[in-house]
């Protein structure tokens, strides 16, 4: 159970990160109320995961969803730059997420 819910724990990593964004600086109440929220969600759920994985690995797996689907965000949402270098690179975290998946002998 530790693996959904390092994955979960990771979107709502995602959605406090762009959150920061619609907060403007943390000055509008409920865009900031609905990124407070989602960030302790994110950290209680990745509180429960490390009970039973390495903390090392998922953290860097947390940290890698809320990357990739950060940027990825920020491209379609913020016009952020799509290039196919900057697309590649987040494509290579995606490869370390699925790699540390794969050696910690997740489901």
């Amino acid at each position: 159970m530790s693996w959904p819910l390092l994955f979960v724990a990771g979107c709502f990593e995602i959605a406090w990160a762009i959150g920061l964004a619609y907060s403007d600086g943390l000055s509008r109440p409920v865009p900031t109320l609905v990124t407070g929220v989602a960030m302790l969600v994110s950290v209680v759920l990745l509180a429960r995961a490390v009970e039973e994985l390495p903390v090392g690995t998922a953290y860097a797996v947390w940290t890698g969803i809320g990357a990739v689907g950060t940027a990825s965000l920020g491209i379609v949402l913020f016009d952020e730059s799509a290039t196919l270098a900057r697309i590649g690179f987040i494509g290579l975290i995606v490869v370390g997420i699925v790699g540390l998946h794969l050696v910690s002998g997740g489901p």
